[in-house]
Parts: structure tokens; sequence; C-alpha cells
């Protein structure tokens, strides 16, 4: 349906933990349903929390017990894909008769990752992105995605796809995403700054899509009651700005700023065939004969087992061992 109604919700991870967030997630679905949107894009690390100013006791070439065991503490509030979490999600998606992109924090084994997740309605849980790339000291928590999650996904309102905060900075990972004919564009993020805001009206520009940026919002360290070192602790933790922009750059609702809530915007994507007449980024625009991208999309794993292979070995040697060597048989 080329006309449809897209929101992003702005809404900071509770520091009660995962369960009290997952409790105010659910508190929007009248919201939501009352919106009409088909397509609602939630924050970066929305559950799971996005830990702002913690260092996990880390010094260059040593870590404090201590930062261990805080980590051990954002390790349990981590969700598993798929877990109770997301089959809770997976209800509201269909009972809003929406698609929801939402952040978490995602517990494989003994690491984490910091991903986007896709809900479709009546379908559930259908794809999932993890960032490629965590930014400054977040590589201390979060591992790194691959190419496997680079993906798009049909849903009510278009085809969308997501770029996870300052992923969305990397040329060529937008690139890959424009050239899967991408019309709406999810940010997940906890950047706050004019100057995101600024990139979210480029990519819109430059890959003619509707973007939808989803900011959380968290109080101060003096409301939080802590303290957090080199930050005014009347100062917003994150502020919000979340915002949903035009395939021309025209920002067509938000920034929104200080509180929680949804901000909505219709859209037609019929719109993007005359956004595109100019600059088709991947298609009349492109110079293939002179730049090319090869993207690789296979999963990366530290350790694969040929099970399959192994199997075929022993039956082999199961069958040469069973019918016997006789004398003087070659071996």
């Amino acid at each position: 349906m080329p006309k449809s109604t897209i929101a992003a919700l702005q809404i900071g991870s509770s520091p009660s933990g995962t369960a009290d967030t997952l409790r105010r997630i659910l508190s929007y679905e009248a919201s939501i349903r009352a919106s009409g949107a088909s397509l609602v894009v939630l924050p970066e690390a929305l559950l799971g929390g996005y830990p702002k100013g913690e260092i996990f006791g880390t010094r260059l070439g040593y870590r404090l017990p201590e930062g261990r065991e805080r980590f051990a503490r954002y390790f349990a509030e981590a969700i598993d894909v798929p877990g109770e979490e997301t089959a809770a999600l997976a209800g509201l998606s269909t009972r809003c008769r929406a698609t929801l992109v939402i952040g978490v924090i995602e517990r494989d084994a003994r690491s984490l990752y910091c991903a986007a997740l896709f809900f479709n309605p009546g379908e559930g849980l259908v794809a999932k992105h993890r960032k490629l790339m965590p930014t400054g000291t977040e590589r201390l928590i979060w591992g790194q995605g691959d190419g496997s999650t680079i993906s798009s996904v049909t849903t009510p309102a278009g085809i969308a796809g997501a770029a996870i905060c300052w992923e969305n900075h990397m040329p060529l990972l937008r690139m890959a995403m424009y050239a899967q004919g991408v019309q709406i564009w999810c940010a997940p993020t906890v950047d706050e700054r004019e100057i995101w805001q600024c990139s979210m009206r480029h990519i819109a520009h430059e890959g003619r899509c509707f973007v939808v940026s989803a900011c959380q919002v968290q109080p101060s360290p003096a409301e939080l009651g802590i303290e957090v070192a080199g930050w005014d602790r009347d100062r917003a933790l994150i502020k919000g700005g979340s915002l949903i922009v035009g395939p021309m750059g025209d920002v067509l609702a938000g920034p929104y700023y200080g509180e929680s809530g949804l901000c909505v915007a219709a859209i037609n994507t019929d719109e993007l065939v005359g956004a595109q007449y100019d600059f088709d980024v991947v298609g009349h625009y492109a110079r293939p004969d002179v730049f090319s991208l090869s993207v690789d999309t296979r999963p990366k794993r530290t350790v694969d087992f040929d099970r399959e292979s192994s199997r075929d070995a022993e039956l082999g040697g199961r069958i040469k061992n069973s019918s016997g060597a006789r004398s003087g048989d070659p071996e």
C-alpha cells in the first residue's frame, strides 16, 4: 500500500531493568493503534539498556573486579533472541497491526550484540540486524555483526531496512542498503545531537527514501541519583530528538525532545519514483565502470563443525571395518 502512517516511539530504558522497559513499551499499545501507524521504530538498545557514561572498570591494560561485576549485571539484562521478550513484542505487533523495529541488546552465548529486530503483524520476528561496528568504548561490551544481517524486510508500509546509530555514517553500508531498494530507512539511535538530524536528512536525500529516527530519552544524573564523570548532573543523559524525514530531505515530523511519545507522519511511497528522477544513487546516477562494491553476506562463525562430512567419514570407516581386511589385501 503506497499510502501509510509511520512513527517513531521516543522512549527510554527503565532504570529498573528490562522487564520494566518491556512493560513501558507494551503500555503504548493503545497509542500505536490510535495513530494508525503500520510501522513503528523504537530506539537503539532499548531492551537491555544503553549504559551511557559507564566504563565497566576498564583502564588501558587492565580491568577492575567491580567492572566485571557491573558487566555481569548488564549481561543479565540483555535478552535472548528469540525469547520471552520477543514473544511479547510479536504479540504487540499483531495486535497493533504494525511492524515494530526495535533496538535490543542480544545475548548470544557469552557475548552481547547491539541489534535491531523486525516484527511483522501475524508473522512475529522476521529479521534481525546486528550492528556492524560498535563505536568507541561500545566495543568493550558489544561484539561486531557480519554481512549476513544486512537485509531488507517487506512490511505493510513498504520495504524497510535498519542501520543502528553511527552505522548510518558508513557510506558503504548505506550503498548496500540502497541497493536492496529500501523505501523506509529505520535508524534506532541514542544520538541526540543536531548533527545527527543533519545526517538523517542527508540519508533521506541521498537514498531518496523515508527515514525514521527513534532516539532514547533519559533523565539527568541528578534525577537518576547517579554520578556520570564529565557530565553536568542537571543535563539529561539523552534528550531525544526523534524525527521522520521525506525523500527530499524535508522534515515531516519532529524533532521531539525531552519526553516520551509517538512521532507520526503520513507517507506515500509512490513519491519515491519522482524523487529518484534526477538522482538514483544505485541506478542512473551510479558509475559501475569506475566504482563497485562487493558485500560479503555469509555468516561468520569462529568455529564451524562440518557435521555432514564427519558423519560421512564415520560411516565410511564403519563400512570398511565391518567388511574386514583379508590377509594379503592392500590397505
